[in-house]
């Protein structure tokens, strides 16, 4: 092999690393040190502490601090809990109608946070379903509506996360467990809650997280409890101070990366387990288990399927809640948009997808031969996007895009738009595409080099049929993330680029409750098409697997 040749890996390779890597610095860490020095300088661009003094000149910011934690604390008590309860009824009971238990779970993640806000407003607002249907004063704005809303919205994660550390729990345990004589009850706290641990801990800093940060569910049904994430949007959007607006935003990124940091030693920890658990747990026949289990969890769900319903429900009334006659016509002349955002929604989630993967393929594969000294920051960088709450890198675009050489090509525009959802839901993405890439084997990287195969070569013959079921996956989340998210574009949108979840908080925000509903439908829908997608991409791939 010639120098020349030799030397083409090496450049292709650095190539693969370093076009995502530049990507990674422009659209993510540009944007982020943009707010930390908007936070520490004056109008004119000196060093100052001032932004941060201001914050104990108005006395609702503190307590708009207090009561991000206080409801990130009272949610993450509630949810995980709620969690464990579902994820060993999938796991750990004979219990009937799993499908259909998975299929509410997903419900959540299909539509924007702020739809969960919406439905119970419909359901248990001043003039919701259930004041209609029985006078009973109802009234779900402040803490217990934000409560309800954010245990809905988190119980799906906490139960993946919790579900996947079951069904990495041998049999065997349970096994030499049984045979010492230990009860049902004494295996659930020996063998069942300690290899829990870990994971009980990542999903707890995880819905901490999520519900210190969430936007939706707060400008729907905060009303007068104010928390950090409305205090932004008032700040940026309604009294145009980005200094102010920036210094609340590292206020909200200052627990966020403490909680997300925590999550990932605890995510290290329950990973470090049995890397080969061996044959899983059947759980043996037990009625009083099963029928306690199942109760837990329907009761959990019944919230989840009563709001989506609702939603459902309104989008087909004509005047909510005055005139509850069905109608299409919310679908159709009802729409003040008509269907625009849902279009421009799916084309911005369509782009941050068909750009998103390639991007996160091509730094996880040329992560995988660069030096440790190069390899160890790029990781870092590329895993930090999970501890920024989306409104803080909008904000940072806004900022940073808004001015500057690139704004006449990006501040506006599409593109802009998909590459905050991307770098918003990178790590993620990057992650899951890291761990589909660990199960192709080195040796036959190697082999296809010594045959005089190129790097593109490597990545088609050698990586790829390995990593197509991760790919696939990246792709979809993508989308379906891009899709349904409020706090990283809400600074984003104008006039010409309306987004369907921004579409439904004003909608919300002006009293069109139906038209609102309407168009949250449409996400749900779109959202469960893709997913379905996803499941049928999946089961071919793995079809042709064993073929092969």
């Amino acid at each position: 092999m010639t120098a020349s040749a030799r030397s083409r890996p090496r450049f292709a390779g650095a190539l693969l690393l370093g076009v995502p890597a530049l990507a990674l610095l422009l659209f993510f860490v540009h944007p982020l040190a943009t707010v930390l020095w908007r936070s520490v300088t004056d109008a004119d661009g000196a060093l100052t502490l001032a932004n941060f003094m201001r914050l104990s000149d108005d006395p609702g910011l503190p307590r708009a601090a207090w009561h991000s934690v206080a409801i990130g604390l009272a949610t993450t008590a509630c949810t995980v809990p709620i969690g464990l309860v579902v994820a060993m009824a999938l796991h750990r009971s004979r219990l009937r109608g799993k499908r259909l238990i998975r299929g509410v779970l997903v419900l959540p993640m299909l539509a924007p946070s702020l739809v969960l806000g919406l439905g119970l407003v419909c359901l248990l607002g001043h003039n919701g379903l259930v004041h209609r249907l029985t006078g009973l004063p109802t009234d779900i704005y402040g803490f217990w509506g934000l409560l309800l809303a954010n245990t809905m919205y988190g119980l799906p994660q906490a139960t993946i996360i919790v579900s996947a550390a079951l069904a990495r729990t041998p049999a065997r345990h349970y096994d030499a467990a049984t045979s010492m004589g230990a009860t049902d009850w004494r295996q659930f706290v020996d063998v069942t809650l300690p290899r829990l641990r870990f994971a009980l801990l990542a999903a707890a800093f995880l819905v901490f997280t999520e519900t210190l940060t969430d936007f939706g569910s707060a400008v729907v049904v905060g009303g007068g409890y104010r928390v950090l994430a409305m205090e932004i949007y008032s700040e940026v959007v309604g009294q145009l101070d980005f200094a102010m607006g920036a210094t609340l935003g590292v206020l909200l990124l200052a627990p966020a990366l403490l909680s997300v940091w925590l999550g990932r030693m605890a995510k290290r920890r329950q990973d470090s387990g049995d890397a080969s658990p061996g044959r899983p747990l059947v759980p043996a026949h037990d009625l009083r288990r099963d029928t306690l289990l199942g109760a837990v969890t329907w009761i959990a769900l019944l919230p989840v399927i009563a709001v989506v319903a609702t939603v459902a429900y309104v989008s087909l009334v004509k005047l909510w809640p005055y005139d509850r006659a069905l109608t299409l016509a919310n679908y159709m002349a009802g729409m003040p948009d008509g269907y625009g955002p849902v279009a421009t929604s799916l084309g911005v989630s369509l782009l941050a997808a068909c750009v998103g993967t390639p991007m996160v393929f091509a730094l996880a594969a040329g992560l995988r031969r660069a030096p440790v000294a190069v390899a160890r920051p790029v990781q870092f960088l590329a895993s930090l996007p999970a501890a920024v709450p989306g409104m803080v890198l909008g904000l940072g675009y806004v900022l940073t895009f808004n001015h500057g050489p690139l704004s006449p090509w990006l501040y506006g525009s599409a593109l802009l738009v998909a590459a905050c959802s991307l770098y918003h839901y990178h790590a993620q993405s990057f992650l899951t595409m890291q761990t589909g890439m660990r199960q192709a084997p080195e040796a036959l990287e190697d082999a296809v080099l010594v045959f005089g195969g190129e790097t593109r070569h490597v990545l088609r013959d050698a990586i790829l049929p390995f990593a197509a079921p991760a790919a696939v996956s990246t792709f979809f989340y993508l989308f379906m993330r891009s899709l349904v998210t409020l706090s990283g574009v809400i600074f984003l949108v104008t006039p010409e680029l309306g987004l369907a979840s921004v579409t439904v908080m004003r909608l919300d925000e002006n009293g069109f409750l139906a038209q609102a509903a309407a168009y949250a439908m449409c996400v749900v829908l779109a959202g469960g098409l893709a997913l379905g997608a996803m499941r049928l991409l999946l089961h071919l791939i793995k079809d042709r697997r064993h073929v092969a």
